[in-house]
């Protein structure tokens, strides 16, 4: 069992995310954080006993703020707006990507600054530790007020309305719920808001796919290594002397693991001297200057979901400290949703030199050598020719995807909220391109692989060697015509796994 995640609002980090959101790590609310958030609700509960006016705690909601609600109403509003909000549409997310946001909201909950109970971090732990998850629609939300509907979904569940999920089996919450000994939530002042106000539906989709893009990253050297070798490529634009003179960090890290996985190898020994050519295709030689790029990028977005993941998000806060309640907007998804549409922008360009390299690597004119489409009998048989058609199709979706959703903006809740992120869209628009790239990448990996066999019995550097048997370990080498859909999808759902890791 995984070591327990304890939330205190202020260190959760990407390995915790993962930690519960796929490994189902223990959840616990730590015992400073239960006192602010109590000091916090005692705040909320002296403004209405008092009946004092305070956004969303005893008035209404966006336009109807000015709507001052009755001291015996006051429960009914937060149901009443965790109902009226639950209003997605479109496919749900992963089990993986709900567990994150359910984790993330008890996360800024536990920060202190909601002015909410305990029992609701508690509950969300407590659903967490039991495998249950709402069913979450990616599509509705506009990054501000936050992600609404997609948190209304998930505030739905701890009321103990509407439908759940424990594992492949689907049942009411209230059943589900009432089966793993865990009470619905009577919500009360502005704990309703709490649960929906904040980025915590795109920034867990964030947080996972920033995860999944450095491993990537990783892949994308091992796989472009295997594909230099198995083209007789020089590895000597990698040298270190022509990174420090640029001062780029991410090229200077990219051209070091190159050198790392390419390290003793006989096939470039077998060419070092007599080869006509020059230089290498921009695909083989700039790959740190490509990839190097990426890990920038990833590295600064790593940066804002980080931060973001212990935001304090809500509207209003309470500063338990003064006594007060401050409207802001915090719950602005603007910072994560550039990030997204960064991290789109750099995992496009792997996926579009990964697709060159697989041109290089099937093209008769171009392969150094290996035959037409990485096939022995070629005319009878077409090899790898449409793995390539596969890998420009994913490629050129990626061009599409990353169109940044963050320019876009359109008023929404009768103009009061008149400029909006549009950070959800940028989230799902990322996952589809990791998924991309992951699968383009699973195609380099298997024509370089075929490559190197033809380049035996001379030995790849050590990493790509490695790269090569690992490959073998899953996909059997092409001898004649088969369907390649399914050998895709391994190598995909290996580098998914983390098999190919190891290498890099």
């Amino acid at each position: 069992m995984p070591t327990a995640v304890t939330l205190d609002g202020n260190s959760l980090t990407l390995d915790d995310v993962v930690a519960v959101a796929v490994a189902h790590a223990p959840v616990e609310l730590g015992q400073a954080a239960r006192v602010r958030m109590m000091q916090a609700n005692a705040v909320v509960t002296k403004l209405v006993a008092g009946s004092a006016v305070a956004y969303g705690v005893t008035t209404g909601f966006g336009k109807l703020s000015d709507v001052a609600i009755p001291r015996d109403r006051l429960d009914e509003l937060q149901v009443n707006l965790v109902r009226s909000h639950a209003a997605g549409v479109g496919p749900l997310l992963s089990e993986r990507e709900t567990r994150a946001m359910m984790l993330l909201r008890a996360n800024v909950i536990a920060k202190g600054y909601s002015g909410a109970r305990p029992i609701l971090v508690d509950t969300l732990a407590s659903m967490l530790n039991a495998g249950l998850y709402p069913p979450v629609p990616e599509q509705g939300s506009v990054g501000a007020s936050g992600d609404l509907a997609p948190l209304a979904h998930l505030a739905l569940s701890l009321i103990g309305e509407g439908p759940l999920h424990k594992g492949s089996s689907v049942g009411t919450a209230a059943d589900l719920m009432s089966r793993a000994g865990i009470a619905p939530v009577r919500l009360g002042p502005k704990e309703g808001i709490t649960l929906i106000n904040g980025t915590q539906a795109h920034t867990a989709i964030a947080a996972l796919a920033a995860v999944d893009a450095h491993r990537l990253w990783q892949i994308a050297h091992l796989a472009g290594a295997m594909s230099l070798e198995a083209l007789m490529g020089t590895p000597v634009a990698f040298d270190s002397r022509i990174q420090d003179v640029r001062g780029q960090i991410g090229q200077a890290a990219s051209a070091a693991l190159l050198r790392q996985l390419l390290q003793d190898s006989q096939i470039r020994e077998s060419h070092r001297d007599g080869d006509p050519r020059v230089q290498d295709p921009y695909a083989l030689r700039c790959m740190p200057q490509v990839h190097g790029p990426v890990l920038d990028a990833i590295d600064f977005c790593v940066g804002v979901i980080s931060r973001e993941l212990n935001a304090a998000t809500d509207n209003p806060l309470v500063f338990a400290d003064t006594g007060e309640l401050l409207s802001g907007g915090n719950f602005h998804g603007q910072a994560v949703a550039m990030a997204l549409d960064f991290l789109a922008i750099a995992m496009t360009n792997l996926a579009t030199i990964s697709e060159r390299r697989i041109d290089r690597l099937v093209h008769p004119d171009l392969n150094q050598g290996l035959p037409p489409f990485l096939t022995k009998d070629a005319g009878v048989n077409s090899g790898f020719m449409m793995a390539q058609v596969s890998a420009a199709s994913l490629a050129s979706e990626c061009k599409v995807l990353s169109h940044p959703a963050s320019v876009d903006t359109i008023p929404t809740d009768g103009n009061k909220e008149d400029q909006v992120p549009m950070a959800m869209g940028a989230a799902w628009k990322l996952r589809r391109i990791i998924g991309n790239v992951r699968n383009i990448l699973a195609i380099e990996l298997m024509c370089a692989a075929q490559g190197l066999d033809y380049r035996l019995p001379l030995r790849a550097g050590k990493g790509a060697a490695a790269g090569h048997r690992l490959v073998r370990e899953l996909v059997a080498p092409l001898e004649q015509d088969r369907v390649l859909s399914t050998d895709i999808l391994v190598l995909a759902d290996a580098i998914e796994r983390g098999h190919f890791t190891s290498s890099v």
